[in-house]
């Protein structure tokens, strides 16, 4: 899900700052919303600092680049961005310019040799040294760069970051509750670029959840890389993601809460019936299946089988019946076969996903799958074409089979594309526009019944 955010005024809250004016940043971020969370704490830092942010990059005193590292594209746009830079820095001798984030934390001596007019590289786990690494570029202190990880000494974690909670109120915020991941799919980089998997302490994540809300925080999306395993290293005794949910969904002014993304072999009954009987809990899952054959799987590392993927969604959809499922879906995986590839096709028409996030692999050194015989690339483009043309058939069927059913509807505001018509996400996570006031409807929550669908959507009026 790699997407670009630019934090700029009125896009992003930020805390009563620094009295003191000093100048301005800008923070660009690639990649997922845990991502995307890690760019407002450093927004939030710099405002501590007594920075405003810049409406653009060229008025910026203090540039900071959040980068990803799940796939080749956002690496290179992350390069790309950094020779703008350089031209921007000639001109301007004492802009601060530092990297962060997954490709800072794998990569931290190339992006030094490629651009040596970067002032720092700070990784994943560093984000705190921010502060101090900026007051150092400022002064004219040579190259620095912070790529510890924290050590997971046995099964018990207590090297977890504080987090800034002092924001302005905003109706939907991310809360990650844990670090890093212990998964190891063949894949995947997140475990060298993240660490391995810490769950933050239960009481951190009440105070960040309670302190939203009274901040006027109506909607909460729960951010780790295996979301369900949360609570199996805290000092306090496990505790599991479903207890942690009913905790959570008991905090006043708190109407929603949404969770990204769980792992399917660690999705048992408690948790079902959690979403089924906590009404804060949202009746929408993302359960990425990223294959449909067990040979793939199996070669992906993936610690589950078709089978056993069924039968989550079988008893999901049993227990809470109209329930909200999307996917990711990985292909030209690896030496994936032809039979392979038709097995991913198979699982899908059958399973019939609401919508899915579907990609080519993209080899990621360091990782095993880099390593394997790789499928060539006009065969997966292929694949990827006939995968998203059957994907997008189901949804468009499914929407259409929804017109005239109503909907409970967040209200976010204006669409970008038409200000006359509001849009918000219903309970299972389906998108909405329709028309309504909204000075009078921003942040309230409409029942909304459905007159037209679309692949991305419906428009609806208000019941």
């Amino acid at each position: 899900m790699s997407n670009v955010t630019l934090l700029q005024p009125g896009s992003s809250p930020f805390p009563r700052g620094n009295s003191t004016k000093r100048g301005t940043y800008f923070v660009q971020t690639w990649g997922c919303q845990m991502n995307e969370e890690d760019s407002e704490q450093m927004a939030l830092y710099l405002q501590e600092m007594g920075f405003a942010a810049a409406k653009d990059v060229r008025e910026a005193q203090v540039v900071l680049l959040n980068t990803c590292s799940v796939r080749k594209k956002p690496e290179d746009k992350a390069f790309s961005f950094l020779g703008e830079l350089a031209l921007l820095k000639k001109g301007r001798p004492d802009m601060v310019i530092g990297v962060a984030g997954c490709m800072a934390q794998v990569r931290a001596d190339e992006i030094r040799k490629r651009n040596p007019h970067v002032d720092f590289v700070v990784g994943t786990a560093q984000v705190s040294s921010i502060p101090g690494l900026v007051e150092e570029a400022l002064q004219g202190k040579r190259f620095q760069k912070r790529l510890d990880l924290p050590e997971r000494k046995g099964a018990i974690v207590t090297d977890i970051p504080q987090r800034n909670v002092e924001r302005t109120g905003k109706l939907k915020a991310f809360v990650p509750i844990q670090y890093g991941c212990d998964k190891f799919c063949t894949f995947c980089i997140v475990p060298t670029t993240r660490g391995r998997e810490r769950s933050r302490p239960t009481e951190h994540l009440v105070e960040e959840v309670r302190r939203l809300a009274e901040l006027g925080t109506k909607e909460i999306t729960l951010l780790g890389q295996t979301v369900n395993s949360y609570g199996k290293n805290l000092a306090e005794g496990r505790v599991p993601f479903s207890k942690l949910l009913q905790i959570l969904g008991g905090i006043p002014g708190i109407e929603r809460i949404r969770y990204t993304s769980p792992y399917p072999r660690d999705f048992k009954t408690d948790l079902i019936e959690i979403i089924r009987d906590v009404p804060e809990v949202m009746e929408h899952c993302h359960m990425p299946l990223q294959g449909g054959h067990n040979d793939l799987l199996k070669r992906m590392k993936r610690l589950y089988t078709v089978e056993s993927f069924r039968e989550i969604l079988t008893e999901l959809r049993a227990t809470v019946p109209g329930i909200g499922l999307t996917t990711d879906v990985i292909v030209g995986f690896p030496g994936e076969t032809e039979e392979e590839f038709e097995g991913t096709l198979a699982a899908m028409r059958e399973f019939r996903f609401d919508g899915a996030y579907m990609f080519r692999y993209s080899p990621r050194p360091g990782t095993p799958a880099a390593e394997m015989d790789q499928v060539p690339v006009e065969v997966s483009k292929a694949r990827l074409e006939k995968l998203i043309q059957i994907q997008n058939a189901i949804s468009c069927e499914i929407n259409e089979s929804l017109v005239g059913e109503e909907f409970e509807v967040l209200v976010e505001g204006p669409t970008p594309k038409n200000p006359g018509l509001l849009q918000g996400y219903s309970r299972c996570f389906r998108m909405i526009h329709f028309a309504g006031d909204v000075g009078k409807l921003r942040g309230e929550t409409v029942t909304v019944r459905t007159t037209q669908s679309h692949l991305w959507g419906f428009h609806g009026e208000i019941v």
